[in-house]
């Protein structure tokens, strides 16, 4: 699988669990410590995301790391 194909399943999977617990993309920045702007460009693929940031955003929405990655 491609880099930008991975980026894109990776958006999609934390848009369908940001919607999940209900947050806009502006809360999850805020509790995660990142700008809205990079949580949308996440969302959209357009951004590499480091480890620690995925960690944070993750933690945000009161999940796992297992959790999350195992719908992928």
């Amino acid at each position: 699988m491609e880099n930008k194909e991975i980026l894109k399943q990776f958006g999609q999977r934390l848009k369908e669990k940001r919607k999940t617990v209900n947050l806009t993309q502006a809360q999850l920045a805020e509790l995660s410590g990142v700008s809205t702007n990079f949580i949308g460009m996440v969302e959209r693929g357009e951004r590499n995301i480091k480890y620690t940031n995925i960690y944070k955003i993750i933690s945000a929405l009161k999940s796992t790391m297992e959790e999350f990655f195992k719908k992928m």
